[in-house]
């Protein structure tokens, strides 16, 4: 029986849900389970079909009555502000309802039932999925009960309940943030800022400042201070009296919080005023390549130790190498001789892509394109040099080849398949001790498939295949 967090904070009112994804349908099962009346709805008529046919109560909310509403729980790629409220934000906030997400029913829930129990809560422009994966990996192997999901996986209510035991890991996004007035983790980390969803929060200082706030509002905090802006909420928080401890994959910093950083592999933890002690390396651990990784790493370690502080360190770290990767994000998919095969298929744009061209030195026969973002390839030009040939596939395939042009040898491809064959034989017959068949193609999917995952799978079954037949060439 799937598990579940009834929502009984609604008991005997009613509540209207817009958005009926995979966490609006879970909003709604969990709330009738809790004794609420619910009115779903959503603007798609194929997703109000899909969620009539589970069961959901459906109410056209356009012509509804708000005045009966308890609240509206809004999914939260419904905008909220930017670039202008969705209508159903104006319905409620005309008629006094207040707006929230699924997480907030869980930390209301949270409150009824454990209040201590443990909530770890991770937050950051890059990395999140993979920390909060490994995070939940490392507690795990060291025998806690472990539940994960919010915005990785599965929907935050279709876990089981807090009971003060049970360690929950929830991945937020700045837009479930906005939407949890009650949140309070027990520990957060905010990983690193870069510039993201502008369109919706406008300007990077508003963008940073709900990154922020998860972590002034929980009770310890572990947050990177790699960048600028991450660098400041450190030290604002601390002095809030948050006690925070910092990660840094740049090596020994001068710091006044105690902090976990990365050297050449390996892992340090600095105490304040204290030398530094080696806990271990992750320089041989596939999963965790790159230096990106070497910041996720230090994140889920400096979580360990505080959900966990009488384990040793070096145990989390033994824990970080069965630790499988998540797919599509440099994932490991084959080996043919002396060639690895890399499925990072969720890099969609240059700055995810260059985390992959930096993890090896050179050899990279590298699959790319698709439907274009905006700046293309050119700010991966100082890579070139590590790339033994590029094949270009879908629309982005020109541009691409107009920036690769006297740098890069490449190869018009088309699609994945002729991409991976090529690329396969010439890394076969490459003189490189490691050579690497990658696919990380900087651009979104859709010109030839549904999803970054839909083609990450098509390339790991041609890669299957080609492992099938012994093929390398």
């Amino acid at each position: 029986m799937q598990p579940m967090i009834p929502v009984t904070s609604f008991a005997g009112r009613e509540v209207a849900v817009f958005g009926l994804g995979a966490s609006g349908r879970s909003t709604c099962r969990a709330l009738r389970a809790g004794g609420a009346r619910v009115a779903g709805w959503d603007d798609g008529e194929a997703v109000r079909t899909a969620a009539a046919a589970e069961g959901v109560p459906l109410v056209d909310l356009d012509g509804a009555d708000w005045s009966s509403f308890a609240a509206l729980v809004l999914a939260p790629g419904v905008p909220l502000t930017h670039p202008e409220p969705h209508w159903t934000v104006k319905r409620a906030k005309d008629a006094g309802v207040e707006i929230i997400g699924d997480i907030e029913l869980f930390f209301r829930e949270r409150a009824r039932l454990a209040p201590s129990s443990e909530v770890v809560c991770i937050t950051g422009t890059n990395g999140k999925s993979t920390t909060t994966a490994l995070i939940a990996h490392t507690l795990a192997a060291a025998g806690a009960d472990v539940e994960m999901g919010g915005n990785i996986g599965v929907p935050v209510l279709d876990l089981a309940p807090p009971d003060g035991t049970r360690i929950h890991v929830l991945e937020m996004s700045t837009f479930q943030i906005e939407l949890t007035p009650s949140l309070a983790p027990t520990i957060g980390v905010l990983l690193n800022l870069s510039p993201d969803h502008l369109d919706r929060h406008r300007t990077m200082s508003r963008y940073a400042a709900i990154k922020e706030s998860l972590v002034e509002r929980s009770a310890a905090a572990v947050i990177g201070i790699d960048d600028p802006l991450s660098s400041a909420i450190a030290d604002r928080v601390a002095e809030d009296g948050v006690p925070v401890t910092a990660i840094s994959s740049l090596g020994a910093r001068g710091s006044e919080l105690p902090l976990f950083y990365g050297e050449d592999g390996g892992l340090y933890f600095a105490a304040v005023d204290a030398l530094a002690i080696n806990v271990g390396s992750i320089a041989d651990i596939g999963a965790l390549r790159g230096r990106h990784n070497m910041q996720n790493a230090l994140a889920a370690l400096a979580v360990a130790s505080l959900a966990l502080p009488d384990r040793a360190l070096a145990d989390h770290v033994a824990a970080f190498r069965t630790f499988p990767g998540l797919p599509h994000r440099m994932e490991e998919v084959g080996r043919i001789g002396r060639a690895l095969f890399i499925n990072d298929s969720k890099a969609t744009n240059a700055d995810s892509t260059e985390k992959a061209l930096t993890s090896w030195p050179g050899g990279i026969f590298w699959i790319l394109g698709g439907t274009p973002k905006e700046g293309g390839i050119t700010a991966l030009t100082p890579h070139f040099p590590r790339i033994a040939k590029a094949y270009l596939i879908g629309l982005a395939a020109n541009d691409f080849a107009a920036t690769l042009e006297g740098h890069v040898p490449y190869k018009h491809c088309g699609t994945i398949d002729n991409a991976t064959a090529a690329a396969a034989r010439d890394a076969a017959a490459s003189d490189a001790t490691e050579p690497v068949v990658l696919l990380s193609p900087a651009c979104a999917s859709y010109d030839q498939f549904r999803s970054y995952a839909q083609r990450g799978d098509a390339f790991r079954a041609l890669v299957g295949d080609l492992i099938k037949r012994g093929e390398g060439g």
